[in-house]
């Protein structure tokens, strides 16, 4: 058992047999009264995000998660089926669990969280930046290139964003996956 001593960004934490991640925390000493810790708390399966205070010293039960680098392989009916890079074990996701998966390509590396004491798989988790090829996207014109306009291109992995007009077909380029934004074309 852990108390509110524990308490850092990413503690990991079961609150009626629900996983929740710290995203932060204040401990707070009122003048008057006892100490409290206020929290913002991410369950780990729904990214739901509440508010919760607990008392100075109160006990919570900890969960260990891991995080584990798997390769994509596919999605189909079942879900998304990811291979684990060290033992080469397979199983899938359904893929709602998957966030931002239209930066994900086949054989594209994904971290996935694991709850450490059952086995379970939580969550899939993308770089924060990937590389993909630009598979469709229409020739800039000509002389256009002052303004910083940006067309749109479609990517390997069926993602569409826009990107300046310098960028054609084949080229490499890398892609925030937070905000979907272009970042820079990958030379080499």
């Amino acid at each position: 058992m852990a108390d509110t001593t524990d308490f850092r960004n990413g503690f990991t934490m079961q609150i009626a047999d629900e996983l929740w991640q710290i995203v932060k925390f204040q401990h707070v000493k009122p003048g008057k009264g006892g100490a409290f810790v206020r929290t913002t708390l991410k369950n780990v399966r729904t990214g739901r995000v509440v508010d919760k205070t607990f008392r100075a010293g109160e006990k919570v039960k900890g969960a260990r998660i891991e995080r584990r680098e798997h390769q994509f392989l596919y999605e189909d009916s079942l879900g998304m089926h990811f291979m684990n890079m060290q033992d080469y074990e397979q199983f899938s996701l359904p893929a709602e669990n998957v966030a931002k998966r239209k930066f994900l390509k086949e054989g594209g590396a994904i971290d996935i969280l694991f709850h450490a004491e059952t086995e379970e798989p939580l969550l899939a988790e993308i770089p924060k930046s990937v590389e993909l090829r630009v598979t469709q996207s229409d020739p800039g014109v000509r002389g256009d290139t002052a303004t910083g306009a940006t067309k749109p291109a479609k990517l390997e992995s069926g993602a569409t964003i826009n990107v300046p007009l310098f960028i054609s077909e084949g080229d490499l380029i890398r892609v925030n996956t937070d905000t979907g934004d272009y970042i820079t074309r990958v030379t080499g």
